[in-house]
């Protein structure tokens, strides 16, 4: 598999950016340029030794994570822990059935991503965002890039069943948005 430029570049924007940020608020000088020339001969080296059975960036996803591309989650079910790492993924809770005892639980970890949550504008739902470096857009307009916040539907009422999200995003993207 080869490495697209579009996530070569990317990769490297990334590693400029944290520099950028360990050296801002850390005071630590960091040889950003020679690490990377140094990483492409390590990259260069394993690609030779081991030949095509080296892939480092190789697309993974499963039923409950996705690494290096995009998943839709439509079926997406209560209970569950789902990761997005360099990926995106698209949750759909609209239709999703509710615990008859009490809550609903769902946590959602975006590392170096992005992930789109739809629910039902009338679903009992609280969602806890926890975000580092990070983007978080809620329904009702509030948004975290550092720290957490809380949003808590019109309809919740914890003494009945309702959807709860945990939802940790660290250099990423997250918009939810209540259909």
């Amino acid at each position: 598999m080869k490495m697209s430029s579009s996530l070569f570049w990317g990769i490297v924007l990334i590693i400029i950016g944290l520099s950028l940020v360990i050296k801002i608020v850390f005071n630590i000088d960091f040889p950003i340029f020679k690490l990377l020339v140094a990483f492409f001969f390590i990259y260069i080296g394993l690609k030779i030794m081991l030949g095509s059975s080296f892939r480092p960036f190789h697309y993974t996803r499963t039923e409950s994570n996705v690494v290096f591309g995009e998943s839709n989650f439509t079926q997406a079910k209560g209970g569950k822990e789902y990761n997005v790492v360099f990926s995106k993924g698209n949750f759909d809770f609209r239709d999703i059935v509710l615990e008859p005892n009490g809550p609903t639980f769902v946590k959602i970890s975006t590392v170096f991503g992005g992930s789109t949550i739809l629910i039902n504008r009338d679903m009992p739902v609280r969602i806890n965002v926890n975000a580092a470096f990070s983007g978080a857009q809620m329904p009702n307009g509030n948004s975290a890039a550092f720290g957490s916040t809380v949003y808590s539907s019109d309809s919740l009422d914890v003494s009945k069943p309702y959807l709860d999200i945990k939802a940790d995003v660290v250099f990423g993207g997250l918009d939810i948005k209540a259909l």
